[in-house]
């Protein structure tokens, strides 16, 4: 039977998803381009900045081994896409509170920080999952590297709307002003919901015969990935390795303000710089991972290892070089790693298999984010040591995934 898509191109799709991220993005990137200013504002230590965003990046992570099964047993990808993305439209915007409330401003603000974390959390396997039907249309390296460069000009923007309010206001002013962009995402994705009801109708794999689905497994079973393959779980291991070991921009912002290399102002418009870096990379190694297939992944290790040794130094031209690096890493976490899962997992289980990957990614962020901030504050040298070797670890580990599941698709 034919399948009948609907009128929008796959390609006009993935852009009006991109439009979508473009001004969540200028919400929550924004925000984040400050939290290691607003926090050690509000009394906040290292230790504090990095238990606080790295618990943040863990609830984004951790969270989808809930909302992954939830999405693919209810169906209700749309909902849970809405429901995340309206978490941060509102959570953001209210940090600007936060000072008004005396010695219940820190723990306020982290509260919210958390709970737009986990607005990430619902939304990001549905919408994953959604984008992952079109993306088929145009070619997965590329399908998600355009949005992922799309997402990344409302991370360039946002922290640069946030830069210009704390230089003539302050970073509560920041805060308050990127409701707007909030509002603006969440009428253009209510409008594209209603122009997509089914973007699974562009998935090229839709039009092949039907195979018996596996029998239904329990709730928990589901959440912790049962059935999902070898391959997959030795993955998510390795590229969670690189995710924990990357240095939240909380530390590095943390850093630039407390040893006074930049004033508050000028810390977006780095953050926006590694945005910009991002986005970039997220296009490039998209497509060169569409030609060329996992390798490329092979440099991210080697990108995490740089950054602590560049981004917490003394001087301010080799941190640059480390935000530098950071954007880049970032970029091919956000963006090909997710479309090696796609590659990894039949379509029926990705929204699933999004939730579980998330989740090792979570477990590990956490960790990476407090031992970042207690190493930080007692010796840099160890903190460079010590991401080195988690890294050494990852590329053996990629490396070694990648060889197998080149064999059994040899064999297949």
């Amino acid at each position: 039977m034919a399948v009948t898509r609907p009128s929008p191109t796959a390609w006009r799709v993935v852009w009006w998803f991109g439009f979508v991220s473009l001004a969540a993005d200028m919400v929550y990137e924004g925000a984040r381009s400050v939290y290691g200013p607003l926090l050690a504002a509000l009394g906040a230590s290292a230790v504090v900045v990095g238990l606080v965003t790295g618990a943040g990046e863990a609830v984004a992570l951790v969270a989808r081994l809930a909302f992954g099964p939830l999405a693919d047993r209810t169906g209700r990808y749309w909902t849970l896409t809405i429901l995340g993305y309206g978490l941060t439209a509102v959570c953001v915007p209210l940090l600007a509170l936060a000072p008004r409330l005396g010695a219940a401003g820190l723990v306020f603000a982290a509260t919210l920080i958390l709970l737009e974390r986990l607005g990430k959390a619902i939304r990001s396997p549905s919408k994953s999952a959604l984008l992952a039907h079109v993306a088929s249309a145009v070619g997965r390296g590329r399908g998600f590297g355009v949005h992922k460069a799309l997402d990344q000009v409302g991370a360039f923007a946002g922290p640069l709307l946030v830069a210009g309010v704390v230089a003539v206001a302050s970073v509560w002013a920041g805060m308050a002003v990127l409701a707007v962009p909030g509002a603006i995402a969440m009428v253009l994705l209510v409008t594209l919901r209603r122009r997509v009801p089914d973007p699974g109708a562009y998935d090229v794999a839709r039009a092949a015969p039907a195979v018996p689905s596996a029998p239904r497994r329990g709730w928990w079973a589901e959440a912790v990935g049962a059935g999902l393959s070898g391959d997959f779980f030795r993955y998510a291991v390795a590229a969670s390795l690189t995710t924990g070991a990357l240095v939240t921009f909380g530390i590095i912002g943390y850093h630039l303000t407390v040893e006074g290399l930049l004033p508050v102002a000028a810390v977006p418009v780095v953050y926006a710089a590694a945005m910009a870096v991002e986005a970039i990379a997220a296009l490039g190694v998209g497509a060169v991972y569409d030609r060329t297939g996992t390798r490329v992944l092979l440099v991210v290790p080697v990108l995490v290892a740089l950054v602590p040794a560049l981004a917490l130094g003394s001087a301010l031209v080799a941190v640059l070089a480390g935000v530098v690096a950071w954007g880049i890493a970032q970029g091919v976490q956000d963006s090909t790693v997710k479309a090696v899962v796609a590659d990894l997992v039949e379509a029926p289980r990705r929204a699933t298999a999004y939730g579980v990957f998330a989740g090792v990614q979570g477990l590990f962020a956490i960790v990476g984010g407090v031992t970042a901030g207690w190493l930080y504050e007692r010796s840099l040298p160890l903190l460079v040591l010590v991401v080195a070797l988690s890294q050494l670890a990852a590329l053996a580990l990629l490396a070694d995934t990648f060889r197998r599941s080149a064999r059994l698709h040899r064999a297949g």
